[in-house]
């Protein structure tokens, strides 16, 4: 934990550990004579010199016209890592005039929290605000939550919680209903810019990078602000006389960022989403990105054949009815073949859907004959389609009056097959794409028999 005055807060760039200002060491001291990361030394020390967050800091974005209301709200921050959370809380402090007070939830316990409460009381007693700010906030447990809602109900302190989850799954309504939740960008391709060009100003060096190893470089960084200064740092450190590096070489030298992707979070059901829904949109391209991002991230190729399957029955169904047959052979293609020969099939299947034609006929046809089941209870089939296997069943008229369909002309008779009492129900309603035109086809021509039959 650290407690920093606010007029003399140190920001920290991009969520390192808070530390309180303290004298600096002497001359000869070996903590003088190295200096810190990069990242550590180019620390925004006000908040116009965050990069990246302007829909929060900008002109009109949401904390500059909190801060000039002079009402700073508690707030939940919710981000990737390297985008300015910590950064931003320490600055807003200082704006505030309010002393600054930082908890790790990963570190912290409830007899940290009531030390940290007792101490804001005095403050507050005193004529002082604190603005505490909880990193990793979704890592405290329901009860812990639930510790801050009377101090921030009552002002003793300004919460600002830091958390890379999704509010709505990780913290309590309790806590988000007394919160303002802000969402921080990953930081675009000019905000990696801007801070690549504060480091070569900073260090009076220019990286020696050709114009596309410089691109690459900011994608490397993924929107990390700090992993992008940490790369820099380490192609500073080669000899000045190094000549411009290519892409290759820079690959080879540093490493790529880890891409964002948790097996079983909310990257997982986002990105599951979003090759669903490209897939809906016909549009196999972006369907295979989707899959190939998941893949990278280490899915389970099994969890992407199996809603493969759902998405089959219920974005094409009947439009093309090898759509299931694909997609089910592509399941058993991987696992048969297993990675990464068995990936190629389920690509296969992936542009496959993607080119079919879509229908959810099939899916809102169930959706409403299921509300139309639970609606009218435990109605009997009709009479003449009951079974009747025994000669009290017959007696009772079980089967008596069934036609036999293929004895009919056109193999139809036109039965009722409805219970007794409910009229008829028209739940599947082919789109008239793909193979579903021919079944339209025939469910007219059968409805117009059917109504011929029943006059």
């Amino acid at each position: 934990m650290s407690i920093t005055p606010a007029p003399d807060a140190a920001a920290d760039l991009f969520g390192a550990v808070a530390l309180p200002v303290a004298k600096r060491p002497g001359p000869s001291s070996p903590a003088e004579s190295t200096p810190g990361p990069l990242a550590d030394r180019l620390r925004p020390a006000a908040l116009g010199e965050i990069v990246g967050q302007d829909h929060l800091l900008g002109p009109e974005g949401t904390l500059t016209r909190m801060l000039e209301r002079g009402s700073l709200a508690s707030l939940i921050f919710w981000g990737p890592p390297g985008v300015g959370k910590t950064t931003i809380a320490r600055l807003l402090a200082q704006t505030a005039g309010r002393d600054f007070v930082q908890l790790s939830a990963v570190f912290s316990g409830v007899a940290d929290l009531k030390r940290v409460f007792e101490e804001a009381r005095n403050r507050r007693r005193a004529g002082r605000g604190t603005l505490l700010f909880v990193d990793e906030v979704h890592r405290f447990n329901r009860a812990q939550q639930d510790a801050f809602l009377p101090v921030v109900e009552d002002g003793t302190v300004v919460l600002v919680g830091a958390t890379t989850e999704n509010p709505s799954f990780a913290l309590n309504g309790a806590l988000l209903s007394r919160c303002q939740v802000l969402v921080l960008r990953r930081l675009d391709d000019a905000a990696l810019e801007q801070l690549l060009v504060r480091a070569e100003a900073a260090t009076g060096r220019t990286l020696s990078l050709v114009p596309e190893a410089r691109a690459a470089l900011r994608a490397m960084a993924d929107g990390d602000g700090r992993y992008a200064l940490n790369m820099a740092e380490q192609l500073f450190a080669l000899p000045a006389d190094t000549p411009p590096l290519e892409p290759a070489a820079v690959a080879t030298l540093l490493a790529r960022r880890a891409a964002l992707y948790d097996k079983d979070r909310e990257e997982h059901y986002n990105l599951i989403s979003a090759l669903h829904k490209a897939l809906r949109g016909s549009d196999p391209d972006a369907g295979l990105y989707w899959l190939a991002r998941m893949l990278a991230g280490g899915e389970d190729p099994r969890f992407i054949a199996r809603r493969l399957v759902r998405f089959a029955v219920e974005d094409v169904g009947m439009a093309e009815p090898q759509a299931l047959v694909q997609a089910l052979a592509a399941w058993e293609a991987y696992e048969r073949l297993g990675s990464p020969e068995g990936e190629l099939a389920i690509a296969q299947a992936v542009v496959f859907l993607g080119t079919a034609p879509k229908s959810n006929a099939l899916y809102v046809a169930l959706s409403a004959a299921s509300r139309s089941a639970k609606g009218t209870g435990s109605l009997m089939p009709p009479a003449h389609i009951l079974n009747a296997p025994t000669r009290l069943m017959k007696t009772l008229g079980y089967g008596a009056g069934y036609e036999y369909d293929h004895a009919a002309e056109e193999a139809f008779s036109g039965q009722n097959y409805f219970p007794d009492g409910l009229e008829r129900q028209n739940f599947y309603r082919p789109s008239g794409r793909g193979f579903e035109r021919e079944v339209a086809r025939r469910l007219e021509a059968w409805a117009n028999l059917r109504a011929e039959r029943s006059r």
